[in-house]
């Protein structure tokens, strides 16, 4: 991707964060956690660990 596409794409991503609807405590400045918060955090630290234990070189 281009440098110039790549700033754009992370500009539009930024600019459309706040819109995201949780309710009050949630959002980049939340307060509070559920079961399936911690529950994502752990599937995406097993799939990080997963690529790079397929992406390592022998």
């Amino acid at each position: 991707m281009q440098p110039a596409k790549q700033a754009l794409a992370a500009a539009a991503w930024l600019a459309a964060a706040p819109l995201a609807l949780a309710h009050d405590g949630h959002g980049l400045a939340g307060r509070h956690w559920h079961a399936t918060d911690a529950g994502g955090l752990a599937l995406v630290a097993l799939l990080a660990s997963i690529a790079i234990w397929l992406s390592r070189r022998d």
